[in-house]
């Protein structure tokens, strides 16, 4: 695999880079753009004092827990609030909007999700992909409940977290025999926030992360591997990146144990979309491709699914974004608007690519393209301005599309819904440009020093990088290690002629389209 990468990105990439000679160069252009014109203005902002000079009170998010409690200066409030603190103007307004953005969230996993990827299986399977994502939404909410957020978020330890919030422990509300009236666990770093809304938040995220998965190996793995692997996946690989990265870990941001000081990541960047686009990637390899790959043709029978999905996830992902900040303000305002800025780069490069290439834009290209822009944005959504958004959502739009069309091709491998090419490879876009345009307008995690490399902070680029290089490993070898396990075990293909009939009427006794 990387020996086709890097072929891919050498000599025989160059004739595909002539016959793109207009994004590539706009691509590089709007770097360049980013750059240099936004640097000299925020630098004539710090020059007058108007921010260097404030001691800004910053908003937790869930990239800025631990440093931001760090600088608190505010008394210590209980750990335990009544419903009367919760209702007050310092709490319900950012109660609300949390709670809406975690239905925003599971919004994106159904319908959004499972109407972009069913549109884009043939009919035989399209019910296959929505059994997929409705179910693990139960089942990765229970998991979530039962251990998975106390080892994402319980403890202090570098590497996973403990038993903290077993069952719900420390998280469901009590009833307070001394006050005689029920009482709300609060977040320890963050005295404002609700335990228990912090947990149904984060976990929003750990339902639609092995959903994302399956768009490598839809319409040949069978439901019960499909059921197990998210399991396992979620238990050794999703928890312990979110605790590496949200939980104070290996790879928290400015963290005490933070290798080369740790990863900006905002809202999942690597959490989320890195970790699950490499392990599509390694899904796809060992289960093979799908019967007929490259001989028959497989084109998508749904494709207004497709863009009503897609049109979901866009509007989710205000939600997956904004609602990281955990906070109805600033940072949340900002993280909204480069969150839909990205977006429109992203599906406007897209298809402006397709048009030049093959002188008709497409439909799936811009809602492609779109979803690529919202992945790139993600780790970046509070720590970017408005054009740099647009700046990688560009680039991010035109490395996808290269990713889903030449690489895939040249690489043999059948990402049947491109999670590799739009989350993998978009995720790490994202995760290195955020090095290169995080400012401290828009969020003030280093005491008003410098933070990405815009503002002349190289380091940052650095801790971004082995950050994503972590995350592909420790992703690719677990995943890799846990599919195999599966497979000798209870196997995780179905049978040829299975494969053929379509998963619908095999896995789940139903059809998605009957005509009387």
């Amino acid at each position: 695999m990387l020996s086709c990468l890097l072929t891919h990105c050498g000599n025989q990439n160059m004739t595909y880079l002539r016959n793109s000679a207009v994004p590539v160069f706009l691509s590089a252009a709007l770097v360049l753009i980013g750059i240099n014109f936004l640097s000299p203005s925020q630098s004539n902002v710090y020059a007058q004092g108007t921010i260097a000079t404030e001691q800004a009170t910053v908003q937790p998010t869930q990239q800025s827990t631990e440093e931001t409690a760090e600088q608190s200066t505010a008394p210590a409030l209980p750990a335990e609030q009544p419903d009367s603190f919760l209702a007050g103007p310092e709490v319900a307004g950012h109660t609300a909007w949390v709670l809406v953005s975690c239905a925003l969230v599971l919004f994106m996993t159904a319908p959004g999700l499972a109407m972009f990827y069913g549109g884009l299986v043939r009919k035989k399977n399209v019910l296959s992909i929505a059994m997929q994502c409705v179910f693990l939404m139960g089942l990765m909410t229970v998991i979530w409940a039962v251990y998975g957020y106390s080892l994402a978020f319980g403890g202090s330890s570098p590497f996973i977290g403990n038993f903290q919030y077993l069952f719900m422990n420390n998280v469901a509300r009590t009833w307070n025999e001394q006050l005689g009236q029920p009482m709300t666990p609060m977040h320890d770093l963050i005295p404002t926030l609700p335990r228990l809304l912090h947990m149904l938040f984060q976990g929003m995220f750990f339902i639609i992360s092995p959903a994302l998965i399956c768009g490598a190996f839809a319409e040949r793995m069978k439901f019960s591997a499909m059921v197990a692997f998210s399991v396992l996946w979620g238990t050794f690989v999703y928890c312990p990146l979110a605790h590496w990265v949200w939980g104070g870990g290996i790879l928290a941001y400015g963290g005490a144990y933070s290798i080369l000081g740790g990863s900006l990541d905002f809202a999942g960047g690597t959490v989320v979309h890195v970790s699950s686009g490499v392990s599509a990637l390694v899904a796809a390899y060992v289960i093979g491709p799908r019967l007929g790959h490259r001989h028959e043709p497989m084109p998508p029978h749904n494709l207004t699914y497709t863009a009503l999905g897609a049109s979901m996830l866009w509007v989710g992902w205000f939600g997956f974004n904004a609602g990281s900040a955990l906070a109805a303000d600033g940072v949340a305002i900002s993280a909204f608007v480069v969150t839909h800025f990205a977006a429109a780069a992203g599906a406007v490069t897209w298809a402006a690519i397709e048009g030049l290439k093959r002188g008709k834009p497409s439909v799936l290209g811009a809602c492609s393209g779109a979803v690529a822009g919202l992945v790139c944005i993600t780790p970046a959504a509070g720590h970017v301005g408005p054009m740099a958004s647009i700046v990688m959502g560009a680039i991010a739009g035109w490395v996808c599309y290269v990713a889903c069309s030449s690489l895939k091709a040249r690489c043999g491998y059948d990402d049947s819904l491109d999670a590799f090419g739009i989350h993998g490879i978009g995720g790490t876009v994202g995760a290195v440009l955020t090095g290169v345009f995080a400012t401290r307008a828009v969020l003030n995690l280093n005491q008003g020093n410098p933070i990405g490399m815009i503002e002349g902070n190289y380091s940052t680029v650095i801790g971004q990088i082995a950050a994503v290089a972590i995350t592909w490993v420790f992703a690719a070898v677990v995943s890799y290690a846990l599919l195999k396990l599966i497979d000798l075990t209870i196997g995780l293909r179905v049978p040829s002629h299975v494969e053929r009939q379509g998963l619908d009427i095999t896995q789940h006794g139903e059809e998605g389209y009957i005509f009387l």
